[in-house]
Order: C-alpha cells, then structure tokens, then sequence
C-alpha cells in the first residue's frame, strides 16, 4: 500500500481535506506549484486537477523510464 506525508506535498490549505477534494483540486493545491503554473499546464495539457496532472500521459512515461533507470 503506497503512502505518502500530505504535508510535505499539499499547501497548507489543502490539509485535511479529504483524497477525492484533493484529487479534485486544481494542481496549484500541490506544494510548490503556482496558480501560474496550472494555467501553463491547462494551456500546454489540459490539465486542470491533481487527478489530471496523475493522469498525464508524459508524466507516466517520464515515471516509467526512471524506474527502468532505477532497475538496473
């Protein structure tokens, strides 16, 4: 089971919210990420949410890479 510590990912004004209002939240809810910032992801990606910016498609590939990086 994955685990993660929210306060360490989330701005502060997202603790304790529930997963589902996280994961609906706009990406600026992620700790480091501007208001800015999730405009140039809608603009670039399309992507609105944290569920959105999960589901990107080039996030997973970059993911996927790392960990064969990581695997050898």
């Amino acid at each position: 089971m994955a685990s993660i510590d929210l306060d360490k990912v989330l701005d502060s004004a997202w603790a304790g919210k529930s997963l589902p209002e996280i994961l609906a939240a706009p990406v600026a809810a992620l700790k480091g990420v501007s208001e800015r910032d999730g405009e140039l992801l809608d603009e670039a990606f399309g992507v609105k949410t944290v569920a959105d910016l999960a589901e990107l498609k080039y996030a997973r590939w970059a993911q996927a890479l790392a960990a064969l990086d990581a695997a050898k």
